[in-house]
């Protein structure tokens, strides 16, 4: 699936353009939140900060320990395929 937020170029000899364009001034630096709604990226950042600890406040000591188990392992699982 395509990454769709995305505004810079992915090739390298592009996005080197991109950037000493930008840093001249010959090309408009890229606006990351250009027509996007205000108020739904506050409110997804509203819900971004409290959702973490709402989520372990609502859990048990033997769930939280149950996903934190979960999440070393998948971290683990994630480096050993990056050296393979």
């Amino acid at each position: 699936m395509p990454d769709r937020s995305r505004k810079r170029p992915t090739d390298v000899n592009e996005l080197a353009k991109q950037l000493v364009g930008e840093a001249t001034g010959e090309i408009e630096p890229v606006d990351p939140n250009a027509g996007k709604d205000p108020a739904a990226v506050a409110l997804g950042r509203k819900g971004g900060l409290k959702g973490g600890r709402a989520r372990a406040a609502a859990m048990s000591p033997d769930e939280r320990s149950a996903a934190a188990k979960k999440a070393a392992a998948a971290r683990w699982a994630m480096r050993d395929s990056d050296t393979v």
